[in-house]
């Protein structure tokens, strides 16, 4: 099968990246030549393993951790689940959880199914944001008991880009003897991050948000963190997740990291640039239309932007003939006909939710190709309210 990549204008990097060439190139030799299983005791698996060794220490150069606080895992919802249920079973007399009413469903299913299982009766405190999509740090702090076994917000909402201040949340849950996780998938490569000068417990991040392949992830373990496995079996990952590992894409990821060290600037400058002209245009040529989420506490190369009195789903298919690639809201909620949960947690009017559309953009999109939606996208709205019954009724 061929994908005519070409022609595509990609805006939707929140769901996915494109692998990085440097990246492919990295992972190649382990899907053919350098096939060695990375525990075995000869020097054709011990090459493997060294190799391995390598992506673990530019994962944690990345993110300024050891790399004996590196564990590889499929994908950033097994990290999620994983720092949850470790938390609970180390803890087992806490009944408690924290998060927030935005976390991705990866959090947000967890929860909600730890909430009703039986017999554990576990308590789970969603936090409500605020209008622009931020916390209210003197109802997190309210949150806290002495019966919360962990606390779990994300680094950086997938939706709106919206970025939370992990880094006092986590203090003051050290302060309550309280650990804390980050799901950090949207953020990690984007924003500076040094863990050893924070008290975050878990970390989860996943390749493919990173220009890595997909299936591959990581949990960030704080030395001293109290630990249960969730995939009990072999020795790998030093007792800490059995299964052998996905050697070719660990590797990938751990290139990709380097890459993202290198091109952190150019994500803050460029990247940003594109993202602020893109939604100031649309903005300014599109009437009814507002941004969702905090002007400035947002990642760089992220915007949610709501067309009043249009579906969000018409909206892409339109786009889709143009070749534009964007999203309605969160990859794994696309499905749904409901409104985004985030901008409903947010009170998003109803007319607005339903017409959101999340552009987020990479080192790889250009000048030309902002231009190009630009003067698409008005006439596409235009047209999608000229049938809309709420559009005639204003």
């Amino acid at each position: 099968m061929k994908c005519d990549a070409e022609k595509v204008i990609y805006m939707d990097n929140n769901a996915t990246t494109r692998i990085a060439p440097e990246v492919v190139d990295a992972m190649m030799p382990f899907l053919t030549e350098c096939y060695g299983n990375p525990s075995s005791m000869h020097n054709f698996g011990g090459q493997v393993g060294g190799a391995v060794e390598g992506a673990r220490q530019q994962v944690a150069d990345l993110i300024g951790s050891d790399t004996s606080e590196i564990t590889f895992t499929s994908c950033g919802t097994e990290s999620d689940s994983t720092a949850i249920l470790s938390a609970l079973q180390a803890f087992p007399e806490k009944r408690h959880i924290v998060t927030s009413r935005v976390e991705h469903p990866a959090i947000k299913n967890l929860c909600e199914n730890l909430g009703r299982l039986t017999g554990h009766k576990y308590k789970v405190t969603r936090l409500q944001v605020e209008s622009d999509g931020t916390l209210d740090m003197a109802r997190y702090e309210e949150a806290l008991s002495d019966d919360t076994a962990i606390v779990s917000i994300m680094w950086a909402n997938n939706e709106t880009g919206v970025i939370f201040p992990v880094e006092k949340m986590a203090t003051m849950a050290k302060e309550r003897g309280i650990l804390f996780h980050t799901d950090a998938v949207q953020a990690v490569g984007k924003i500076p991050m040094n863990l050893s000068e924070l008290d975050i417990d878990f970390l989860s991040l996943s390749g493919h948000k990173l220009h890595a392949p997909k299936g591959v992830g990581v949990l960030y373990v704080k030395r001293g963190t109290p630990f249960v496995p969730y995939l009990a079996g072999g020795h790998q990952e030093e007792g800490r997740r059995g299964g052998t590992e996905n050697v070719a894409s660990i590797i990938g990821l751990g290139r990709a990291c380097e890459l993202a060290e290198e091109m952190m600037k150019e994500e803050n400058n460029r990247v940003r640039a594109m993202r602020d002209r893109l939604e100031e245009g649309l903005l300014a040529s599109v009437p009814k239309s507002m941004l969702n989420g905090h002007k400035i506490d947002r990642l760089p190369n992220t915007t949610n932007i709501s067309f009043e009195f249009v579906e969000g789903e018409a909206i892409l298919l339109h786009m889709n003939r143009y070749n534009i690639c964007a999203s309605s809201g969160s990859a794994c909620t696309s499905g749904s006909l409901e409104p985004s949960h985030v901008l409903r947690a947010m009170g998003v009017p109803f007319t607005a939710a339903h017409g959101s559309i999340r552009f987020s953009l990479s080192i790889y999109n250009t000048d030309e190709e902002v231009d190009f939606v630009l003067e698409k996208m008005p006439p596409i709205i235009a047209e999608l309210r000229e049938l809309s019954p709420f559009w005639k009724a204003e």
